[in-house]
């Protein structure tokens, strides 16, 4: 059976991005339907899949990271309309076998991502 994992990595400071909320989304035409809110661990992981077995199914899907209130917890200043507040990443599951991971790497000011392993 496949799984969907994420993890954080906040490239300003090197570290994992710990203590970030972090809410998935199954997306269906214009609506977004929650399917579960948790948060990394200091690793800057969830600890468990944030899908998996029957719920792991084909189509669009949305992660929303909730960064600026990361750091702000980190002491980082922000403007009061942060550049980055949340940072929404969508993608497809085409398979239900499969592991798919997606890494978030962040800064105030930037973000990447990509398909992981």
């Amino acid at each position: 059976m496949g799984k969907l994992t994420t993890h954080v990595l906040d490239t300003s400071k090197g570290k994992p991005g710990s203590e970030i909320e972090v809410t998935l989304f199954r997306v269906s035409g214009h609506s977004l339907e929650h399917v579960v809110t948790t948060m990394t661990n200091l690793d800057g992981r969830t600890d468990e899949p944030l899908l998996e077995g029957t719920n792991f199914l084909k189509g669009k899907y949305q992660l929303q990271f909730n960064t600026a209130g990361y750091f702000h917890k980190t002491g980082v200043t922000l403007s009061d309309i942060p550049f980055l507040d949340d940072v929404v990443i969508r993608f497809g599951i085409d398979n239900p076998s499969a592991h798919f991971h997606v890494p978030l790497l962040v800064s105030p000011y930037s973000f990447s991502t990509y398909r992981g392993s």
